[in-house]
């Protein structure tokens, strides 16, 4: 399989993600990836870790891009899930070999997460959280922006929210994905440009 060139959705979210946001995610990779999806994520703490593993439980494709060069395992409790995603799909990185994982390397990487996708799927977000920067650059990128709607009141739901309120689509299930990508799904690349 062409882990880079099949059809892909982005699942995002916070590091410091709760029980409910670690199953949504979870949940949703496990959906997606059955129905032939790629998911792409950053391999971070948190809600990318549970994206990664849920698409790997349903036996799918996908692809972790880092903000560090590929000689560095971060973060160091990801390494084993980073190996297990190279026998499945592919671990990237557009920085030199030998990058440290520096902040400022992290959101320069959203862009391509939110490229290699059809759609961005934000799960728990906080308002100032990177994963509202993969949302922007899907936005600038023509790609499709859902937002899993979380507690009010919630700091770690305020930026998903804050989201849907400003337009991205509301996702309560992997199915609202499925139906707004089928287009995709089937071969037209239409919904890509």
């Amino acid at each position: 399989r062409k882990a880079l060139s099949d059809p892909s959705v982005a699942i995002v979210g916070s590091r410091l993600a709760s029980l409910y946001g670690m199953n949504i995610a979870r949940t949703f990779a496990m959906e997606l990836a059955q129905a032939g999806l790629t998911i792409v994520s950053g391999l971070a703490r948190g809600i990318d870790t549970a994206a990664h593993e849920g698409t790997l439980k349903a036996h799918g494709v996908t692809v972790a891009v880092l903000g560090c060069g590929l000689t560095h395992a971060y973060p160091a409790e990801n390494k084993e899930l980073s190996e297990r995603i190279t026998e499945r799909g592919a671990v990237i990185s557009e920085f030199p070999m030998e990058t440290p994982p520096v902040s400022f390397n992290f959101p320069r990487r959203n862009r391509i997460i939110s490229g290699l996708s059809s759609g961005v799927v934000v799960v728990e977000a906080a308002l100032k959280s990177g994963a509202l920067i993969t949302g922007d650059y899907a936005l600038e990128q023509g790609r499709e922006v859902y937002a899993v709607p979380g507690q009010i009141g919630n700091p770690s739901s305020e930026g998903t929210n804050r989201l849907i309120q400003q337009g991205a689509k509301l996702a309560m299930s992997a199915g609202d994905v499925l139906e707004d990508l089928a287009p995709v799904l089937k071969g037209d690349r239409t919904k890509d440009n």
